[in-house]
């Protein structure tokens, strides 16, 4: 008989013929499989010089799991995980158990698809509707991505979020409070709402806690006021980033660019007396022509450069608000093109998700127990008081 036809058979609707998609999830799931086998092989290997009473290995490789599918982003992905035997006579809680840093033993999906989910929810797309916005990407096949799965995940989302609001902050010292807010409407509510975010060592939910060594923010006239009612003691630090904003802002464009290279000039300076002087400068050069200007930059002059009196490591950290206002320029581009209906509970909650994601260590944080302590600072250099009879 003739193999050969002429009957074309039609591509259906929903079917997606892709070779270069499944070309590249062979070839993940092959290096995946490797991968694993050398994680165990390495396990295995570490321990090669513990030996049976026979002088057999104690520790030896013991095949592999039952076939799963993990979802990737080029679709499911079918592995096995590699099993390690400890042979030892020994009890259950002395033996030596290997577990996989690359396949955990319930994982199900990757943490960038993990990561995909809330973002996704956060920007309206209903938890019926995960399935069938991501077939195109993963295929009609993903099992761990149901509508009961998601549910499930928003449902811990909220929990976590709970869990944080109300956690116990009695027993925390915060030495810098950073503050920024940002009106978040998105089609939410009638009315914008006002979000304020706060960011000590860890974030913060309310200032009742401790008392900061330096409070960070930008222009927020409530907050200062806040601040002063609080915590007294505490000094004072205006966002560079704002300010320069706000004084550009009463210029015309075509002085703007000589004008930012000498804000530069004042809050780059090695010492506060080279920044006293950059602003008497800014002030001669610029005050017959730009008065608002130079005035609302001499306004402020004092709680912009209270970073002098804290160690220079953390300057960078001090001199402007980015620590959190990068949480919100993430927040702002997801509302701002997102096409769903937000509410004021999911807007939180991308608010929460994303600070967890994005915080970093400040750096020099060993030079925070001194700030603690109230240990001085000149110039971002510490202060060393040499005792009395030195002093001849």
């Amino acid at each position: 008989m003739l193999k050969d036809t002429t009957v074309i058979r039609f591509r259906q609707p929903d079917a997606i013929d892709d070779p270069l998609t499944e070309l590249a999830r062979e070839g993940a799931r092959r290096m995946l499989a490797q991968a694993l086998i050398a994680e165990a092989d390495a396990f295995v290997a570490l321990r090669k010089d513990l030996k049976l009473p026979d002088g057999r290995d104690r520790v030896v490789r013991h095949g592999h799991g039952p076939h799963r599918a993990i979802q990737t982003g080029v679709g499911p992905v079918e592995v096995r995980r590699g099993k390690v035997r400890d042979r030892g006579d020994v009890g259950a809680e002395e033996k030596i158990r290997f577990t996989s840093s690359i396949l955990p033993k319930w994982a199900r999906r990757t943490k960038s698809l993990d990561a995909l989910l809330p973002v996704l929810y956060l920007r309206g797309v209903s938890t019926g509707d995960f399935q069938e916005a991501l077939a195109a990407l993963l295929g009609k096949a993903a099992p761990n991505l149901s509508p009961a799965v998601i549910s499930r995940l928003t449902a811990e989302w909220q929990a976590d979020y709970d869990a944080w609001q109300k956690r116990d902050l009695s027993a925390r010292r915060y030495v810098y409070v950073w503050a920024d807010g940002v009106y978040l409407q998105a089609r939410m509510e009638q009315a914008a709402e006002c979000m304020l975010k706060q960011r000590g060592l860890e974030i913060a939910p309310d200032l009742a806690v401790g008392k900061p060594a330096l409070a960070k923010a930008g222009g927020a006239l409530g907050f200062w006021k806040a601040i002063e009612e609080v915590f007294p003691g505490a000094r004072h630090q205006r966002c560079w980033v704002h300010k320069t904003a706000n004084v550009l802002n009463k210029v015309a464009l075509s002085v703007q660019i000589n004008m930012k290279a000498d804000l530069r000039e004042i809050y780059g300076a090695p010492t506060r007396t080279t920044a006293e002087a950059a602003i008497d400068v800014f002030a001669d050069k610029y005050g017959a022509k730009y008065d608002k200007a130079v005035a609302c930059l001499t306004k402020d002059r004092e709680a912009l450069l209270a970073f002098f009196d804290f160690p220079a490591e953390h300057w960078d950290h001090l001199r402007t608000s980015n620590p959190i206002e990068s949480v919100f320029a993430t927040v702002r581009h997801r509302t701002v093109r997102t096409k769903g209906a937000l509410s004021a509970k999911t807007v939180k909650l991308m608010v929460f998700n994303a600070a967890a994601k994005t915080w970093r260590r400040l750096k020099g944080e060993n030079q925070l127990p001194k700030v603690v302590q109230g240990v001085k600072f000149q110039n971002g250099i510490e202060v060393i008081e040499l005792p009395a009879h030195h002093a001849a």
